[in-house]
C-alpha cells in the first residue's frame, strides 16, 4: 500500500497494488474498465503494472486492454477541502468506460451513468472515456463530508508531482544516471512527511528521520527530548554502526535547526572521539536511510567529493547534487565530462568548507566558495 495525502493535512488515504483507494475510515473506492472486449477488474488482471511517479505520492496504475492501456493516476489535493483525485486515461483506439463502485464521488461535468454488465453496488457509477481522453473524479478525504461538488480542473497529477518534487528538494536535489535511486530518495522524504509518527525502534533510523524533517523545514515535528535520548543510546552502544553514525549526523542537523547550540557542541565533541566512520553498505538501504546513503556517495560529511569514487554507471554521465549538508553549510557539485576527464563545478552556501577528493583526484582541495576544475580521468572501476 502506498500512502497519499496532503502536506500539512491530517487526512490520508492508501492505494493498493491494483489502484484501489482506501480512506482512513477503511472505506474503499474500486475502479473497473469496460473495454471493447469485456469488463476488466484490475485485481484479477495479470497485466497490471504500478509505479510512483518520480517517487512522489502520485500513483500510476496501468491496465492492459485491447489496443493499449487504461492508465489510472491517483493523488490528493487540498482543493475542495481535501480530495482524492482519480484520473483514468484511455490509451486504446476505441472508447471505453470506467466504473467506480461508490456513489459518493464527485463526477466530471456531464455526470456519469448507471453500470451494467458487471456486479457492482447499486450506487456504482460509470464514466465514459473517449480515445486519447481522460475521465477524472474526486472523492472527499474526510468521510464526514457529504454531497457532491465540482471536480477541480487545475488539480492535475502533473501539478501534484511538481509540488511534491519541490518539497522533497528542500532537503537536497540529486540528478544521477540511476533515476530509480533519485526516485527512492524522493519517495522516502514524501513518506516521512506523510507519516503520522516518523519514529522508529531503531535509534539511528529515527535520528536520520529527524535530520530529514529539519532539512525539509518540518521543524515543528521535532522533539528535542526524543533526539537527546536516542543520541545518548547510540553513543552508549560503543562503536556505532553506519546507520547509527549517520543518525548522529542527522541529529546534528536537527539540533542546529532547533537552535540547540549547547547540545550541538556536546554532540560534536562526542562524535570527534568516535574515530573513522564505518563504511556505508554496498546496497541502498530501504526507508529514510536511503537519503544520506545516496547523498554521501556524492558529498561526504567531511567535504570529500565522490568519496567512494565513481560508480561505473556514472562514467560519462552528468551528475549533480545540490544542497547536501556539510556541517553548517550546504554543498552543491556537478560533474560534466571532457572526454574521459570529469569537469567538476562546486558551490558552497554557508561557512567555508574544505573540499577534496582523495579517491578521484588525490592532492586536489579547495576552500573557495565556488569554482570549477578538471580532474584526471578515473581509472577503470574508480
Amino acid at each position: 500500500m502506498t500512502v497519499i495525502g496532503i502536506l500539512g493535512g491530517t487526512c490520508r488515504a492508501e492505494v493498493d497494488g491494483c489502484g484501489n483507494v482506501q480512506r482512513a475510515d477503511r472505506s474503499r473506492l474500486g475502479w473497473y474498465v469496460a473495454a471493447e472486449d469485456r469488463w476488466h477488474r484490475p485485481a484479477d488482471e495479470p497485466t497490471v503494472r504500478q509505479r510512483r511517479v518520480q517517487g512522489t505520492p502520485v500513483v500510476e496504475t496501468k491496465l492492459r486492454i485491447p489496443g493499449g492501456d487504461a492508465v489510472q493516476r491517483v493523488w490528493c489535493t487540498a482543493d475542495g477541502g481535501g480530495l482524492v483525485m482519480v484520473d483514468v486515461h484511455n490509451g486504446s483506439p476505441v472508447a471505453m468506460a470506467v466504473a467506480f463502485d461508490r456513489g459518493d464521488i464527485w463526477l466530471p461535468r456531464g455526470g456519469g451513468a448507471p453500470v451494467a454488465g458487471i456486479a457492482l453496488p447499486a450506487d456504482a457509477v460509470a464514466v465514459p472515456v473517449g480515445h486519447a481522453a481522460s475521465g477524472r473524479i474526486a472523492w472527499p478525504l474526510d468521510p464526514r463530508r457529504r454531497g457532491s461538488g465540482s471536480v477541480p480542473a487545475d488539480a492535475t497529477a502533473d501539478a501534484a508531482v511538481r509540488g511534491w518534487l519541490r518539497f522533497a528538494e528542500r532537503g537536497s536535489r540529486l540528478e544521477l544516471a540511476d533515476p530509480a535511486l533519485v526516485d527512492a530518495v524522493v519517495a522516502a522524504r514524501c513518506d516521512l512527511a506523510l507519516a503520522d509518527d516518523p519514529g522508529s525502534a531503531d535509534d539511528g533510523e529515527a535520528l536520520v528521520a529527524a535530520g530529514q524533517l529539519a532539512a525539509l523545514g518540518l521543524v515543528d515535528r521535532l522533539d528535542v527530548a526524543d533526539i537527546a535520548g536516542r543520541v545518548e543510546r547510540v553513543l552508549r552502544a560503543g562503536a556505532p554502526t553506519w546507520l547509527g553514525r549517520t543518525g548522529l549526523d542527522g541529529a546534528a542537523v536537527a539540533l542546529a535547526a532547533l537552535g540547540e547550540r549547547r547540545a550541538l557542541a556536546d554532540l560534536a565533541a562526542a562524535v570527534g572521539h568516535l574515530g573513522r566512520p564505518p563504511s556505508a553498505p554496498e546496497r541502498a538501504p530501504t526507508g529514510i536511510a536511503v537519503v544520506p546513503w545516496a547523498e554521501r556517495r556524492l558529498v561526504g560529511t567531511d567535504g570529500s567529493l565522490l568519496p567512494g569514487g565513481f560508480d561505473p554507471a556514472w562514467l560519462g554521465a552528468p551528475i549533480e547534487a545540490h544542497g547536501v549538508p556539510v556541517g553548517a553549510s550546504r554543498v552543491s557539485v556537478a560533474v560534466r565530462w571532457h572526454g574521459a576527464r570529469p569537469a567538476v563545478l562546486w558551490e558552497v552556501d554557508g561557512p567555508p568548507v574544505r573540499l577534496s577528493s582523495p579517491v578521484v583526484a588525490p592532492g586536489w582541495s579547495t576552500t573557495e566558495a565556488r569554482g570549477e576544475t578538471l580532474w584526471p580521468a578515473p581509472p577503470a572501476g574508480v
